[in-house]
């Protein structure tokens, strides 16, 4: 299941409350990650908590159980190696707090996304400092074994301040688990791997990667629901280029690249951030920072191709990852530089954003992930 459409099997429209969980870097007044509860008929968030403890968790991922949260560790240095770390917590599903089980090292500096593969086996981690991938194991409880694998990226690019060398920036799985995919801004390729579920290791695919248009800077990267098409966000380009996806082989075909700036806009000061498609697969969002807005996309259900709908302001500064809550009713836009999570609702016949007033203080939002709430326990 997609990262956009929640976590669970449930029906979507039987979902009414959700845990937001937002990570942050730690720096100035961050404490780490923080713990929200939406009423997502009403669009209306109450504070939980915070889980301190660990120093920038700005990347996260949710467990398919629901059981278990992980977050990078965005650092150089973790128990004095030149890694970031990576952390597993479990989650309370009565409060949704978090409990921290233990940590693991990143192999390779500067982890910046983080997910976990289809089978809730393995955690998967993109270096961005190190241009590496890395693959951890699940153990049962949700803890992580030490990494079974880190694969080093190779390469660069024709922009030489910076492409000239990797920077893994996003690992996603594919829709089946068997493949997985790493975007990696320095060499402007989407890295594709065949993931051993018995050895937690990378292989590279018959067809090795993707390529994007020279000095775009290839950041995110998200399947559509159905997983006929995958999307990825150019940082540096400011584009989005479609794929098409064969499942069979694991391979990914360009269909189309689009802008994500207004016509006329230039490029100075600009980059993208995320890219996700709403839970119904009809719209894709993806956030400009510098012109601190989220542009929509309406989605070809046949070609996948992408068509404009609107650009809508952020009303804050440095648009990072959002999150699209799991009925696809809401947008949550985390504004790093203004320390604002800004709540968007949905409309759903034109996929247009419009804000609701409702606005959290975060310090440093980096990252948003909501995990539905359990009806069944009658709270």
């Amino acid at each position: 299941m997609d990262e956009a459409e929640g976590v669970g099997s449930k029906d979507n429209t039987s979902i009414h409350e959700a845990f937001v969980y937002i990570g942050t870097y730690t720096r100035g007044d961050s404490e780490g990650i923080y713990v929200y509860r939406m009423d997502l008929d009403a669009g209306t968030l109450e504070s939980v908590g915070v889980q301190s403890g660990v120093e920038n968790p700005t990347f996260l991922a949710i467990h398919p159980n629901g059981r278990n949260l992980y977050s990078v560790a965005e650092v150089g240095e973790f128990a004095e190696m030149d890694s970031g770390g990576v952390s597993a917590f479990s989650i309370d599903p009565k409060t949704g707090l978090l409990t921290q089980l233990n940590q693991q090292p990143s192999m390779g500096k500067g982890p910046c996304h983080i997910s976990v593969d289809r089978s809730g086996k393995h955690v998967l981690v993109a270096n961005y400092g190190g241009g590496s991938v890395t693959v951890l194991p699940i153990r049962e409880g949700g803890a992580l074994g030490e990494p079974t694998c880190s694969v080093q990226h190779e390469g660069s690019s024709v922009n030489p301040k910076r492409q000239q060398k990797p920077f893994a920036h996003s690992i996603n799985p594919g829709p089946t688990g068997r493949f997985v995919f790493a975007a990696d801004l320095g060499t402007d390729k989407i890295f594709v791997y065949e993931l051993s579920q018995i050895e937690g290791t990378l292989t590279p695919n018959e067809v090795p990667w993707a390529s994007v248009a020279p000095g775009s800077g290839p950041r995110h990267f998200s399947f559509r629901p159905d997983g006929k098409f995958a999307y990825v966000i150019n940082e540096m380009a400011c584009t989005v280029t479609a794929f098409s996806y064969d499942a069979d082989r694991g391979v990914l075909t360009e269909v189309q690249t689009v802008p994500t700036l207004p016509e006329g806009v230039e490029l100075e000061r600009k980059s993208t951030a995320e890219v996700l498609l709403s839970p119904s697969g009809k719209f894709l969002y993806g956030s400009n920072r510098g012109h601190d807005s989220i542009v929509v996309f309406g989605v070809d259900e046949e070609k996948g191709t992408l068509t404009y709908v609107e650009h809508e302001s952020t009303q804050g500064q440095t648009p990072r990852n959002f999150g699209i809550d799991p009925t696809g009713r809401f947008l949550l836009a985390a504004n790093q530089d203004s320390d604002t999570v800004v709540v968007f609702r949905i409309d759903p016949a034109t996929g247009a954003l419009e804000p609701t007033g409702k606005v959290l203080a975060v310090p440093n939002p980096v990252c948003v992930r909501f995990l539905p709430v359990d009806p069944d326990l009658g709270l």
